[in-house]
C-alpha cells in the first residue's frame, strides 16, 4: 500500500515547477556598507581623537523587561510629532539590526549609525534590538538601548515600534535637524541665528 501511495504522490507533482525563492535574508552583509560603517571610516580617516568620541555608557544600566513599551520625549517635541511617531505614522528612512552583536558592538552601531543618519539628513530611523525574552538576563539588549537612546545627543524622541516594524522588539527613533536642514528651515521662514 505505501508504494501505491507514493507513486500517486509522484503522479500528482510530475508537473509542478520550482519557484524562485522571494525572501530576502535580512543578514546576509550586503555590499555597500552601512550608515554606522560609514560613519567609522570617516571618524578613521580623519585625525584620531584621543579618546574614544563614543560617549554612551554600560556602566548602570536600568534593567527593563521584555515585554515593556520604550517610550522617551525631549522637552520641546510637540505631542503631534511624538503621536505620529508612536502610531508609526513616519517613513522609516534607515534601519539597523542588533541582534547578535555584543553589547560594546550593539553600542559602537547604536552611537556611529545615529551620527551617520543625522549627517545624511535622515530624521526618522528604527533600531530592532528584539525583545530578549531568551537571553539570561532577559532583555540586556533592549535596556542598553534604552538608556543610549536617552544619552545621546542627537535622539529626540523614541518608542516602541508597531507590530508590522517589530513590535516591542524594535523602536522608532526621531533624530535633530542636521545643520544644513536646519538653515534651510530658517530660509524658508526668515528666522535669523
Amino acid at each position: 500500500m505505501a508504494q501505491d501511495d507514493l507513486d500517486l504522490f509522484k503522479k500528482e507533482l510530475g508537473d509542478v515547477k520550482r519557484i524562485k525563492n522571494d525572501r530576502v535574508n535580512l543578514h546576509q552583509p550586503s555590499d555597500e556598507p552601512s550608515l554606522s560603517q560609514l560613519a567609522r571610516q570617516e571618524s578613521a580617516v580623519g585625525r584620531k581623537p584621543s579618546h574614544d568620541p563614543n560617549y554612551l555608557s554600560t556602566d548602570f544600566v536600568e534593567p527593563v523587561e521584555p515585554n515593556t513599551w520604550l517610550e522617551y520625549k525631549r522637552s520641546g517635541v510637540q505631542e503631534g510629532v511624538y503621536k505620529k511617531l508612536r502610531l508609526g505614522k513616519y517613513d522609516i528612512q534607515a534601519h539597523t539590526d542588533l541582534h547578535r552583536l555584543t553589547v560594546k558592538e550593539a553600542r559602537d552601531e547604536v552611537f556611529y549609525f545615529i551620527k551617520a543618519c543625522v549627517k545624511r539628513g535622515k530624521r526618522m530611523v528604527l533600531i530592532t534590538h528584539g525583545k530578549g525574552e531568551r537571553s539570561v538576563p532577559q532583555a540586556v539588549l533592549k535596556s542598553h538601548v534604552n538608556h543610549w537612546l536617552q544619552q545621546h545627543d542627537l535622539v529626540m524622541a523614541f518608542h516602541s515600534a508597531q507590530q508590522k516594524h517589530g513590535g516591542l522588539g524594535s523602536v522608532y527613533v526621531l533624530l535633530k535637524k542636521n545643520e544644513l536642514d536646519k538653515q534651510l528651515n530658517r530660509e524658508v521662514y526668515n528666522k535669523t541665528t
